[in-house]
């Protein structure tokens, strides 16, 4: 999700993470700065999920293909406070 979805351009993660939990919203990342807020955020603000793929570990394919199976899989509530790594293994 862009900033500027969440109306918000110009803000830096830690107003996204808190925006897409405002929102209900589990956010995808291939950005290791926006991982380190999931894991600042995870000891002791709530959340509302991150999923996070290393740009080198798998190509936007593969992304879509887990991003998919774990939409299809798991309630968004399943992922409250929750950082997961894709590819899925």
């Amino acid at each position: 999700m862009r900033l500027r979805a969440l109306g918000r351009t110009g803000s830096g993660d830690p107003v996204l993470v808190d925006r897409a939990t405002e929102l209900g919203r589990v956010l995808f990342s291939r950005d290791r700065d926006l991982l380190k807020e999931g894991v600042q955020q995870r000891r002791g603000v709530r959340f509302s999920g991150i999923i996070f793929a290393h740009q080198l570990a798998a190509g936007i394919g593969k992304c879509v293909e887990d991003l998919e199976l774990l939409a299809r899989a798991r309630d968004p509530a399943e992922l409250l406070d929750k950082i997961v790594y894709v590819p899925l293994r």
